[in-house]
């Protein structure tokens, strides 16, 4: 099909095992690295069909490959973790198994001996893989089921600017080889590529059926379910449009910062918008990254950083929610 849903390769068991070993040799092979979490392979390949009570029928298959290491480095008390993993439709698009290892690797010795830094207001540059959290932020406040609720941030905001000027959202469960690409949702309907923000206006809310009835408005295609429940309202293939610097231009004018590159606990109010987050990463000094840093929290309020975040060029499609390097204004970094 013209999405390119299904590889028709399928690897063997030992191949997948020879992956993993692949993957942690390199990453024990980086020096400072102690040991290894060890690493996995994966394949699976599944059908989807959907008969529904409007008369819809249709089915699709899609499969997976992925492939994941995770290093420790350091010793006792001192010790530090990381992982990297590549998940895609084809073999042919997976990341190279020894890279996956030597990144986690690297990553984990990076993160040694970091340091608490004193409370600050600041920039904070937000890694790929940790932006990609804003947009979960974003999606969870336009999820209609959440606005039809009244329990969404931007319960008012449709049609009003959400995001600084010449940042798009875009939602496309048309994109070839999507790792949530579909030919139909979860009710049937098709979905289009659509801007769901659009030069920093919120243009569309993300609809089923049921969420749709309630605000009065038509489904939008973003049905999800799995085999156990009802559908509800879920984005596809979610991104954040690049902008026109490099990550090492984004940071150069920040005399002091900070680089995250891990977020733990839950801490958004999806009501208020409130964020409150710990964080791990690096310091930036003078435009580069300094020190590591861990145990900091990351405070601001959701509906002020999407309207103070600017991106860098460096987006990659590689998660299903995808975005490049973000530079965000106004944050408090609480520390020692």
């Amino acid at each position: 099909s013209a999405l390119e849903l299904e590889d028709p390769y399928e690897p063997s068991a030992e191949e997948l095992i020879a992956r993993t070993a692949e993957a942690e040799d390199a990453a024990l092979a980086v020096a400072g690295v102690t040991n290894s979490e060890g690493a996995d392979a994966g394949f699976s390949r599944y059908t989807v069909a959907l008969a529904a009570s409007n008369g819809f029928a249709g089915e699709y298959a899609r499969t997976s490959h992925s492939i994941s290491a995770t290093a420790l480095a350091g010793q006792g008390t001192g010790m530090e973790r990381d992982y990297d993993y590549s998940s895609t439709v084809f073999l042919a698009d997976l990341d190279d198994a020894a890279m996956i290892g030597r990144r986690a690797g690297e990553k984990a010795v990076a993160r040694l001996n970091p340091s608490r830094p004193k409370t600050a207001r600041i920039p904070v540059v937000y890694d790929p893989r940790v932006a990609t959290s804003l947009l979960g932020h974003l999606t969870g406040a336009i999820n209609g089921a959440a606005v039809a609720r009244g329990t969404s941030f931007l319960r008012d905001k449709l049609g009003q600017r959400v995001m600084a000027a010449g940042l798009s959202v875009i939602d496309d469960p048309t994109r070839r080889r999507g790792l949530r690409s579909r030919p139909f949702d979860g009710e049937g309907m098709q979905g289009i590529r659509r801007s769901i923000v659009e030069d920093g206006v919120l243009t569309t809310w993300i609809l089923d059926w049921r969420s749709a009835r309630q605000l009065g408005m038509a489904s939008t295609g973003h049905a999800s379910r799995g085999t156990g429940g009802p559908p509800g309202p879920a984005a596809t293939n979610l991104w954040l449009a690049p902008g026109s610097m490099t990550p090492e231009a984004l940071m150069a004018d920040i005399r002091e910062g900070l680089y995250v590159t891990e977020l733990i606990g839950m801490g958004v109010n999806g009501v208020t918008g409130d964020y409150s987050r710990g964080a791990a990463g690096f310091m930036i000094r003078d435009g580069a990254l300094a020190e590591p840093v861990s145990e900091v929290t990351i405070a601001g309020n959701v509906m002020e950083m999407l309207l103070h975040m600017t991106p860098a060029d460096d987006l990659v499609f590689r998660r299903g929610t995808d975005s490049p390097t973000v530079r965000v204004e106004g944050l408090t970094m609480a520390g020692g």
